[in-house]
């Protein structure tokens, strides 16, 4: 088996973008990345979701010489795909191909860069579905989604990183198809490009993609500079009240000065693995929250911004932010109105499960604080990182993305060097990240509820009340004497809480820096 051979090309005097290559010889694909450094946060005030719309506009719009029904039907037999992802500080198009179509799919390529049409008809189809998600889909898609955003709203607020990438409802109504045609000139050029290709490909294609995305346009781009998470004073709370909401979705954090760039990172990490690893049983917040007390589905961690956790298994890549934070996810646990439908001896329940799933989770974050990992749980840690960091390039789609995102951060093979970096750290390494990145005092924190759940749950947080684990009697009968104890000192944890508001669904994403967004 040929080795992989590994050419990261930087851009020479010729072409003005960067180039990054990953050849594979043996693979039958093709992959293109077009990535643009100009994300939302590149969006001008009051039109927030102009990025958004002018990438859809050119990923599900057609060309000056084919509509888009036409292109589909040719990349059908091709088994090509292509699709554009968005994100605070980069917009990235990727294509996809079998060799044997990549130069049919090529010509596809470069028409959608250079020659979008821009019709009236993909943009008012575009727009629709924009705004409909603005409107109701982000309110009702997914709680856990959604408490998400609303966290980040929070956590950015007054700030170019606020606003979902898609917009507010009110500033997808103004953008204009003109909006979105200057958008594309003035940010979409060939002088905040980097292109990467990844697969089975040839020396001349790369110089043809090269030389082609060199007829974007040369405008010089007025790139802002990335905003900074706010720094809470204490614990403050927004619970957001919806009808019909089944659970409490609950997304906490604060700002984390410490991005890949750093090498404490991979410290960081196998503490965050410990503590809370992605769709993973043994971590703690898992064992706690879910194995133990059957509360919910999962409960996780993160250092970083991960997309669509409810959809991937693995870290994906295409997000490099500049701007971090920590952060919890408590994925939806049980509100009081189900727990007195459920179970009799539960009828006078005030509250669910959400103020005792917090505090455990902060009691928890504490205790590592505190003590620290042990060298056995380090060392498990660490070698399963090892091992599991190397999935998250499998396909040569994920490792070019990832190459791309190591560059970003000013580094050469992100997933090399943390393998690297891995095998180095030692204990008292993790340990003192841990002391040094993470504290409990203060946290924003964000809860998706149901209006019978809002106000109660509000008064519970602010008022530091007890909130006992609410365990039907067959559960509690079966639980250990120790895990009672743990209830015991879970339920009555003092936060320091500051502040606790209550929002109503239709309200969310339209305050600023303390005031109302028109």
């Amino acid at each position: 088996m040929k080795k992989l051979i590994l050419l990261l090309l930087f851009a020479g005097s010729l072409f003005a973008q960067e180039v990054i290559q990953l050849q594979l010889p043996n693979s039958n694909k093709v992959v293109v990345k077009l990535r643009f450094q100009n994300g939302s946060i590149s969006d001008p005030m009051g039109k927030e979701g102009l990025t958004y719309a002018t990438a859809n506009m050119i990923t599900q719009g057609g060309t000056k010489s084919l509509s888009y029904s036409e292109i589909q039907d040719k990349l059908f037999p091709m088994a090509a795909q292509y699709y554009s992802l968005v994100d605070k500080e980069v917009t990235t198009f990727t294509f996809q191909v079998h060799v044997d179509f990549i130069n049919e799919f090529y010509a596809i390529v470069k028409d959608l860069m250079l020659n979008p049409a821009f019709s009236e008809a993909d943009f008012e189809r575009v727009k629709l579905n924009q705004q409909n998600y603005v409107d109701q889909v982000v309110r009702a898609s997914s709680d856990e989604e959604y408490s998400k955003k609303a966290l980040e709203d929070l956590l950015f607020r007054g700030t170019n990183y606020q606003h979902k990438k898609q917009g507010t409802s009110e500033s997808v109504k103004s953008i204009t198809l003109e909006d979105v045609k200057n958008h594309y000139k003035k940010f979409f050029i060939k002088n905040n490009l980097t292109i990467g290709v990844a697969g089975k490909y040839s020396d001349e294609f790369v110089s043809k993609v090269n030389s082609d995305m060199q007829k974007l346009s040369d405008a010089t781009p007025e790139l802002p500079k990335p905003g900074k998470a706010n720094k809470p004073d204490g614990i403050q709370v927004e619970i957001v009240q919806k009808d019909g909401a089944f659970g409490s979705a609950i997304f906490a954090g604060f700002p984390l000065d410490l991005t890949r760039a750093d090498d404490d990172f991979a410290a960081l990490k196998v503490a965050n693995s410990y503590l809370g690893e992605h769709r993973k049983s043994y971590s703690k917040l898992y064992q706690l929250i879910r194995e133990t007390r059957s509360m919910n589905y999962g409960d996780y961690s993160y250092i970083e911004w991960y997309d669509n956790g409810g959809g991937n298994m693995l870290p994906p890549s295409g997000t490099p932010r500049s701007s971090n934070y920590f952060s919890i996810w408590i994925r939806p646990v049980q509100i009081a109105k189900q727990l007195k439908q459920q179970y009799e001896e539960l009828k006078d329940a005030e509250i669910g499960h959400a103020h005792f799933a917090y505090r455990i989770s902060m009691m928890e974050l504490q205790r590592l604080i505190d003590e620290g990992l042990t060298q056995e749980e380090f060392e498990a840690t660490r070698e399963f990182l090892i091992s599991y960091s190397k999935l998250y390039a499998q396909s040569p789609n994920a490792r070019l993305g990832y190459l791309m995102d190591s560059h970003f951060y000013g580094r050469k093979d992100w997933i090399m060097e943390l393998d690297a970096l891995l095998k180095n750290i030692t204990l008292e390494d993790v340990n003192n990240a841990i002391k040094k990145y993470w504290q409990t005092e203060n946290m924003f924190v964000t809860i998706i509820t149901d209006k019978s759940e809002a106000a109660p749950l509000a008064t519970s947080i602010k008022e530091n009340k007890p909130s006992p684990m609410s365990y039907s009697n067959l559960v509690k009968e079966g639980l250990p004497e120790e895990v009672l104890k743990q209830d015991d000192a879970a339920a009555n944890l003092k936060l320091n809480v500051k502040d606790v508001q209550i929002i109503d669904s239709k309200d969310t994403f339209k305050k600023e820096a303390g005031k109302v967004r028109s």
